[in-house]
């Protein structure tokens, strides 16, 4: 894999792939392969909170979940139907970037047409570059058309409020978010969602996380998936190629999706 070279504002536009999501299934025996990327590294605001939300959604329709959490000293393995990623601070975030472009295997799972959610620092690895803890603009993966710079300004940090690309047929998405980093997205890719109450991205147009066919970044943690167990839902109909699921009991979301809502739209 090759990293652009010059000023990320630079980098030549990719050319947008149709959006679609959905793949052949890699399914075998109901089982689905749950990776959680670098726990060690990439954790913070509870994002392992989003491994066990997928896992839970899956098993209560009946599938069987072999959940492999896997340390920034091992490898990746390329065979897992979902990966997630969690955020993180700025050096354990550069020491991420480091091991995953050495070892690849995420980027291989991904050309194998894995289901792949990573969240702030995360987020942040999938694009092209983003300024790391000594101030220099470090590789990511290439997997999202999308760059990172440093704000100048005060850090977005506070519950969001955003509507989801209405392509993905997702509710209203509840999080909370808390960096300094703004994210520009390229032509390759399209918003995950636009902010209604928060900052989302960082550059002011309204945007927050991106996607483009099963590989999905977000600054929302919350943990994100406990707000919005829809979007875990999501990631298992892409992983099983399904369009619908069994209905599953949302008690406990719902009355924290609204208890959070609320108190986000309450004026400050």
């Amino acid at each position: 894999m090759s990293f652009p070279t010059g000023h990320p504002q630079q980098y030549e536009p990719q050319q947008p792939a149709p959006q679609q999501y959905g793949r052949s299934s890699r399914m075998s025996d109901s089982s689905l392969r749950l990776v959680w990327v670098y726990p060690d590294l990439l954790s913070t605001y509870g994002d392992r909170g989003n491994a066990l939300v997928v896992e839970r959604r899956a098993r209560q329709r009946g599938l069987g979940v072999q959940r492999i959490d896997v340390r920034s000293d091992q490898a990746v393995p390329t065979s897992g139907d979902i990966y997630l990623i969690g955020g993180g601070e700025d050096r354990p975030q550069r020491l991420a970037a480091e091991r995953l472009r050495n070892d690849s295997g995420l980027v291989r799972a991904a050309e194998n047409g894995a289901i792949i959610l990573a969240v702030c620092a995360g987020y942040q690895i999938l694009g092209h570059e983003f300024v790391n803890d000594l101030g220099e603009r470090e590789p990511g993966l290439g997997l999202l058309d999308v760059w990172t710079t440093r704000g100048e300004g005060a850090r977005c940090v506070g519950d969001v409020l955003a509507e989801v690309d209405p392509r993905l047929g997702l509710p209203q998405l509840t999080g909370f978010e808390n960096h300094q980093g703004v994210t520009h997205l390229g032509q390759g890719v399209s918003p995950f969602a636009n902010v209604q109450v928060g900052r989302g991205n960082g550059t002011g147009d309204g945007t927050e996380g991106a996607w483009r066919d099963t590989v999905f970044g977000t600054y929302l943690h919350g943990p994100v998936m406990a707000r919005n167990p829809a979007v875990a839902d999501m990631l298992i109909k892409l992983a099983l190629d399904v369009n619908a699921l069994p209905p599953a009991d949302t008690t406990w979301y719902d009355a924290l999706r609204a208890e959070r809502i609320a108190a986000t739209r309450q004026p400050a």
